[in-house]
């Protein structure tokens, strides 16, 4: 309980109002339950139960949604049996009504002409975790999150990293183990770091934009950490690598997780030792100082578009907004259109 509180506390700004990113949040409302995953009879038991819900994801990770609905189609224990008879099933958690499950598609060797009749047959249609993060619900959103990221996963862990042989789903889908007979070598779902950042001095942030975007589309930095390396040193080094700014202070913001393929999202504050901005290494095609009242311009005449609003980014950007200049960035944009 007090683990879930401190989480709530962190989760809030400092003007009180709950901020919860994308994808985020989910830990508040399911219980893993990872300490049960070798227990094959209790996870049997849990997928014949019905009450049990199972999520089916096709063979490019998108998910069945409710044709005309914003919520996730979800297969029920029967349903499952009848469609999906030879799909091993990964056990995500419980909650206090439901046991969840991820079905993989193309891993019950079911390929696009499968996932296509199965929209049918289930009257539904499917969406990327993108359009997921912006039309479901925040716990449908996170689930669905949550499964791709593992099944991204086990697409990818086929061979042992150690000796080349093939490996085998255990823990209920949580773990890859080598078949090899001389190595037995354990391989665990990967995620990998990447720090975002806002910078301030003295009243402007610093965003920069990639020659691909959208025009006027500008965002705060961000970028890999690597290996030896601490978050605030990674949003350091970032920060000079792609605009050649120093920065100095590094605080922690909020966190989310971004499972596209496989990443996970560390939001900072920063202040910026000066203004000085040199583009070092080629990622960033512009990167300027906006104060509070430009960007608020910027939005009302269609000069300066936002990050995609699903983004720890957008996060970012709207607590700087807020906190800087009493300014609510969703009331701007709706002002704008």
């Amino acid at each position: 309980m007090w683990l879930r509180l401190l989480l709530l506390h962190l989760s809030r700004t400092r003007t009180g109002v709950q901020q919860q990113n994308t994808f985020s949040g989910l830990s508040l409302r399911l219980d893993r339950t990872a300490e049960r995953r070798d227990e094959r009879d209790w996870i049997d038991a849990r997928a014949g139960d019905t009450t049990a819900r199972f999520l089916v994801l096709d063979g490019e990770d998108l998910a069945y949604v409710q044709r005309g609905a914003e919520s996730l189609r979800w297969l029920g224990a029967d349903e499952r049996t009848r469609w999906l008879p030879d799909a091993e099933p990964t056990f995500l958690g419980t909650d206090e009504e439901h046991a969840y499950f991820l079905v993989r598609l193309d891993a019950a060797g079911r390929g696009a002409a499968d996932a296509a009749a199965l929209e049918e047959a289930l009257d539904a249609r499917r969406i990327h975790l993108r359009q997921a993060g912006l039309q479901l619900d925040a716990h449908e959103a996170a689930l669905f999150a949550y499964a791709k990221g593992l099944a991204h996963w086990q697409r990818e862990m086929r061979h042992c990293t150690a000796c080349g042989a093939r490996v085998a789903l255990v823990a209920s889908g949580h773990r890859a183990q080598c078949t090899g007979s001389d190595c037995g070598k354990l391989h665990f779902p990967r995620t990998d770091a990447a720090i975002i950042v806002i910078v301030e001095h003295e009243g402007a942030c610093l965003l920069g934009r990639q020659a691909g975007w959208p025009a006027g589309r500008y965002s705060t930095l961000a970028g890999f950490v690597e290996p030896g390396e601490s978050l605030e040193d990674a949003v350091r080094r970032e920060v000079a690598e792609e605009a050649g700014v120093r920065v100095d202070e590094v605080h922690y913001h909020s966190s989310q997780p971004w499972p596209l393929p496989a990443s996970l999202m560390i939001g900072f504050t920063a202040t910026a030792h000066d203004r000085a901005i040199r583009l070092r290494d080629g990622e960033l095609e512009d990167a300027r100082w906006f104060t509070p009242q430009e960007i608020a311009s910027g939005l009302a005449d269609g000069s300066f578009a936002t990050p995609p609003k699903l983004s720890v980014s957008y996060r970012l950007l709207a607590h700087w907004l807020h906190a800087r200049a009493g300014l609510t960035l969703d009331e701007l944009i709706a002002r704008a259109r």
